[in-house]
Formats: C-alpha cells, structure tokens, sequence
C-alpha cells in the first residue's frame, strides 16, 4: 500500500515539475505571440500583462509624436522593449494590430530578433517577398507575421537609388543588420 501511495505522489510530482517547465518565455516571438502578448490581447489588457513596466499611450494629439495611439512599454528600468499599435484608435477592446520590435531579448526559436542581419533571416525562414521602397528594402516573413526592413545603404549601389528594380534574397548581404522588425497581426 505505501509503494502505491509513493508511486502516486512521484507520478503527481513529476507531472506538476513538467507544468511549471512549459512557463510561457517572455522574450520569445512564435506566430500570433509575443512573450505574453498574443493577436487577440486587447489594449485594456496591457496593464495587467505589464504590471512590472511601464507603459506610455501616445496620442496624435500629443505633440512629441504624430503616430497615433502609439503604446510604448518600458522596462521599469528604462529600456524600451516594444512600440504597439492598436486596431481602432481610442478604443481600449481594440486587439493590437502591429508590434515593432525593439528590446533584441525578443527572440524567434531559431535567434532572430531585432538586433540579427540578414543571414538570420535567409537561413531560417522562407521569405515571402521583398518590396523595394525608397530608403529600405521590405522583407516579409508570413511563417512569423513579419515584415524586416534593411536600409538601402547596406545594399550594392545598383540597388540605393532605383526603387523599380526587384531586389532578391541573394543580392542582399548576409551581414546587412535589421533596421526594423515587426509583427503584423491580421484581424482577428
């Protein structure tokens, strides 16, 4: 009878030690997550999920920014870790519609994160496509909702000045750095 009360309580043991394994990582960029944020976290539930931050609403009214409803969260010892974006401007159940990535502890499960070049990108992923803009080349990553830019400068010259050339994968140098990283949430 005690091997049986024993052998139950390790099986209870065991399977409590394998929960608390599976923890959510704060850092960790997986599709429709973001540490704890996922594509259906709505802006009046930042306060909760950032209770340890800080976190800065920013208004098209505010004359610091002319981004509107831009929502910045702050570790509480300064370091900016992200910049969200809500759906629907002044509406607290608005779901987040896009993140850009700022704090680098923010990762993929293969190690891209915002401070990563190109090579990241190319030996991980399959890229979508590749817009050519004015002062940036715009890589999307469907797999993890992501749209990588890299500056124009970090290119070969054929490429700085011509936005109606295509530009490919292979054109771009391994160690060109991200510029921007961010998630794009479709409606939910």
């Amino acid at each position: 009878m005690t091997k049986k009360i024993s052998c139950i309580l390790l099986i209870c043991i065991s399977l409590l030690s394998c929960q608390n394994d599976k923890k959510q990582d704060p850092f960790e960029i997986s599709y429709n997550r973001i540490g704890h944020l996922t594509n259906t976290t709505k802006v009046n539930q930042l306060d909760s999920i950032y209770a340890n931050d800080s976190i800065v609403k920013m208004s098209k009214n505010d004359k610091i920014i002319d981004v509107a409803n831009t929502i910045e969260i702050y570790e509480k010892g300064g370091a900016k870790l992200l910049l969200l974006e809500p759906r629907e401007e002044n509406n607290p159940a608005s779901s987040i519609e896009s993140i850009q990535v700022i704090d680098p502890r923010y990762k993929t499960i293969s190690g891209l994160s915002a401070s990563g070049v190109f090579k990241d990108i190319k030996d991980n992923y399959t890229i979508t496509k590749i817009n050519n803009t004015l002062s940036a080349a715009v890589i999307f990553v469907d797999s993890i909702q992501a749209s990588i830019t890299i500056n124009k400068k970090e290119l070969p010259s054929e490429l700085k000045f011509n936005t109606d050339k295509k530009i490919e994968a292979s054109q771009i140098p391994d160690s060109a750095t991200i510029k921007h990283f961010i998630i794009n949430w479709e409606n939910n």
